[in-house]
């Protein structure tokens, strides 16, 4: 049995289907927990194909997850739909031209992302029940991946607990097996409390939270120094207090993103954050409230299944792209400078080239420099064999939150590059379900890595989802 090229033709058969899903939810772009209309798209073609649909996933509204077969191994597809804000864009033009001033744009992609895993869930289920093979195929509808940590809390709630393997993929300027580590990564906000005062009359009386705020940044400022060097704290300002300076603040918040290489050096970094938090309201005699938001885990790489999926992608090959993908693609890169393309081939520890869009596979092996964010991809990884893909979809170069990427989000080159990271998806699941040997040596590979460190949740018990973080 070809169980290769079989999967392959399942997936050109039915892919209109969710090319055509991207395309819907690119126009619908939402935001971290308020993915209403998108979660809605993937349960409606859920129940299309037949899929068995759980609802509400860890009590949060959009998250979901589908389910086909009986018996057998567990092979779990993630998928995700959610967009940023601030990049609206209209659709396969090379120059900056927002839809809707100030709107949402799926400046990451993660439309393909969704509809890809759910193409590649599809064709496993199809395959399943033409060859009667026992096993299970499940799809995750993961919303909030950008900053809101929803699989971190379907982890937590126990959601993956019986999934044997999990396989996604990410929107890329490459085709290669996505083996670069991220960073474990908490956002929490530092609410100060002070006492309102006129700030000419009498600001003897007032104590201010915004001086406490600034206080913080300039102490974390300071921090940075003396933290490991692949670390990383950000900070956003959600209320400064008010809009008259005569007035002296009585309130703000700060929200900061601390990231480190693993769990135990992100919850010693957190500490030393919150010790600079307290001290700014112990000088400007206010107080403080530090608040989890969310928190992931940092990626563990398994290396069975990454050379698994690499066989798979070598012999599937790259996208077949053609002159009006190419030149199109060029046009997106005639906006970014050279900076942006040498970084993005430094991450592979290539030269630059002059190719338009990536024709080729990156090696397992390459010497890689990568640039490390943070996933909740983390923590299901801490508690299944977990692997992804890295399709070409952008130009390379592309930085991904930015304008360009949602330019290309509904162009044919695109598509193409979905469809392919779907078929090597789907091969990989085919090939887990037939090779039992393959899964137990992922799970071998778990278990050693989680041997002296076994995972535990980074969110505190009493964190719940933050639903509303789009609104504060």
């Amino acid at each position: 049995m070809d169980n290769r090229s079989n999967i392959w033709r399942g997936v050109d058969t039915i892919k209109p289907r969710f090319t055509a899903l991207s395309d819907r939810v690119w126009a619908i772009p939402e935001v971290c927990y308020t993915e209403a209309r998108s979660c809605a798209e993937h349960l409606a073609e859920l129940r299309h194909q037949g899929f068995r649909v759980t609802e509400r996933v860890a009590g949060i509204p959009t998250a979901l997850m589908g389910e086909w077969g009986d018996g057998g191994p567990v092979i779990a597809f993630l998928g995700e739909y959610d967009a940023l804000p601030g990049l609206s864009q209209e659709a396969g033009v090379a120059e900056p031209r927002p839809l809707e001033a100030g709107g949402h744009g799926h400046g990451c992609g993660h439309n393909l992302l969704g509809s890809a895993a759910l193409l590649a869930a599809t064709a496993v289920k199809d395959w399943l029940a033409e060859h009667k093979v026992p096993g299970r195929v499940r799809y995750y509808g993961c919303p909030a991946e950008e900053g809101g940590a929803a699989k971190t809390f379907m982890v937590r709630d126990g959601a993956f607990d019986d999934a044997d393997i999990a396989i996604t993929w990410h929107p890329h300027s490459f085709w290669e097996v996505v083996v670069t580590p991220s960073l474990a990564n908490t956002r929490a906000d530092f609410i100060f409390t002070g006492r309102t005062s006129h700030a000419a009359a009498s600001p003897h009386l007032g104590r201010s939270a915004l001086d406490a705020v600034e206080l913080m940044n300039v102490g974390v400022n300071y921090m940075r120094e003396h933290m490991p060097s692949d670390a990383r704290v950000h900070y956003a300002l959600l209320d400064a207090g008010g809009i008259a300076p005569n007035v002296v603040q009585a309130h703000a918040r700060v929200r900061y993103s601390i990231r480190a290489r693993d769990l135990p050096g992100m919850n010693e970094l957190v500490e030393r954050v919150h010790k600079i938090a307290q001290g700014a309201a112990l000088m400007t005699e206010t107080r403080v409230e530090m608040r989890i938001i969310s928190a992931v885990s940092n990626l563990l790489p398994n290396t069975p299944l990454e050379q698994a999926l690499h066989a798979i992608m070598e012999e599937l090959g790259p996208p077949h792209f053609d002159d009006a993908d190419k030149d199109f693609a060029q046009k997106i890169r005639s906006t970014l400078t050279e900076k942006d393309i040498a970084t993005i081939y430094h991450t592979i520890g290539m030269e630059p080239t002059d190719r338009p869009l990536a024709d080729f596979i990156v090696p397992l092996e390459a010497k890689r420099n990568p640039l490390i964010g943070s996933t909740d991809v983390g923590d299901v990884s801490w508690v299944v064999p977990t692997v992804q893909v890295h399709a070409p979809t952008i130009a390379i170069g592309t930085p991904l939150h930015t304008w360009q990427v949602v330019a290309q989000g509904k162009s044919p080159h695109a598509h193409k590059a979905m469809v392919q990271a779907a078929k090597a998806m789907a091969g990989l699941g085919v090939r887990a379900l037939t090779e039992p040997e393959l899964i137990a040596a992922a799970k071998a590979d778990l278990k050693r890595r989680t041997s002296r460190t076994p995972y535990v949740s980074p969110l505190p018990d009493s964190v719940a989802p933050p639903l509303d973080m789009s609104l504060t």
